[in-house]
């Protein structure tokens, strides 16, 4: 397990009232932390076994000082394209032209690709030639109406046909326009799914558009923490393909309604991409904030020595060294606050604690 997802997991079975909630887990918690600080104390061991000199045991000590502590809690999440289009054919047909190949960049309108509409054309242009005849006569018996030649009936009769044709007209038009596929938004030609020259059916997908200049990640936040969120705080992600790299984000929305099944609330975070080299499917870890914690004494979670069940950490006082029992708050990866049996200008060992009980005489390296 590497360092950081072990940390993650301390940090969630060790929360606030875990112990009442999750028994099992507190318990569980108690082997974790003494296995890591037998293996933090081991690795120093192997260099700086405590030896006893003039009596002691010789240690290290830090002097607790207060700090400012912010508390966060990180949810795993994936990647995806913030606009992802699948465009499909209206038509049967031949597909006659497609224009972008895969990977170009398109704008909103542009033309993707050509359905054969020669027929639907046809009926365009009948439509069009209909239309023109019945607002000619429209318009004559119009002029006639006004010198009093003709009847009011014989004008609304040609207004109607005027009307029909110009219905006809534009259905017309919708129809042929169908055989004109083009992309709803900006973005990149993802995958094309079709060949010039290929027969298609009406509602197969022909290409797949996505706008990756801002990708969205969306996370499942437990109840116990969704009220700490909000619409425009910041989010900061990690991407497990880019190490090095440390994103902000914004949430964009944040569900009203728990997921029927997992008891979570959906959370939407986005983030710019302009160099695009954060693509869709790749695993991250998102962070946000719950509060900030001032004056928190915080010590290396290694210091703290399981007992029996029981926390404890050891501080110099007098040449000895005095067992204190502690209580923990929050946890952030290798560091714990402790908020009960600490207190400001201690000298907390933390090395050779392992090595010492209550009461007897050690020397600070």
């Amino acid at each position: 397990m590497s360092d950081h997802r072990r940390w993650l997991l301390i940090e969630r079975i060790a929360a606030p009232g875990a112990k009442r909630r999750h028994p099992a887990l507190f318990f569980l918690f108690s082997a974790l932390l003494a296995f890591l600080a037998g293996a933090c104390e081991g690795e120093t061991a192997r260099s700086q076994v405590p030896e006893k000199a003039g009596g002691g045991v010789a240690v290290a000590v830090r002097t607790v000082e207060p700090e400012t502590l912010e508390d966060v809690f990180v949810l795993p999440g994936e990647t995806e394209a913030y606009q992802d289009v699948r465009l499909a054919s209206d038509l049967n047909g031949l597909v006659e032209w497609i224009g972008p190949e895969e990977g170009d960049e398109i704008q909103a309108g542009d033309l993707l690709a050509k359905i054969d509409v020669s027929a639907l054309k046809a009926a365009l242009e009948s439509a069009e030639a209909s239309f023109r005849l019945a607002d000619r006569r429209y318009e004559r018996r119009k002029g006639l109406f006004e010198r009093g030649v003709t009847a009011r009936e014989e004008l609304d009769q040609s207004m109607t046909e005027r009307a029909q044709a110009l219905s006809f007209l534009r259905q017309a038009r919708v129809e042929y326009e169908r055989g004109f596929i083009r992309s709803p938004v900006n973005g990149l030609v993802n995958r094309l799914f079709v060949d010039e020259g290929e027969y298609v059916d009406r509602g197969n997908p022909v290409a797949d558009v996505v706008n990756v200049v801002k990708i969205k990640i969306t996370v499942s936040v437990p109840e116990r923490d969704v009220s700490f969120l909000k619409v425009g705080q910041e989010a900061f992600v990690t991407v497990d393909a880019l190490p090095d790299r440390s994103l902000v984000g914004t949430v964009e929305f944040v569900s009203f309604k728990a997921d029927a099944v997992t008891r979570t609330f959906p959370v939407r975070v986005v983030l710019f991409n302009q160099g695009r080299d954060i693509r869709p499917g790749m695993i991250v870890r998102v962070a946000f904030l719950r509060r900030v914690i001032p004056d928190a004494l915080v010590v290396p979670l290694a210091a703290i020595v399981d007992k029996g069940g029981e926390r404890l950490v050891f501080v110099e006082k007098n040449g000895a060294a005095e067992a204190r029992t502690v209580e923990i708050g929050v946890i952030r990866r290798d560091r714990v606050q402790i908020t009960g049996g600490l207190f400001p200008g201690d000298r907390l060992i933390v090395t050779g604690q392992n090595s010492v009980e209550d009461g007897i005489p050690v020397v600070v390296k």
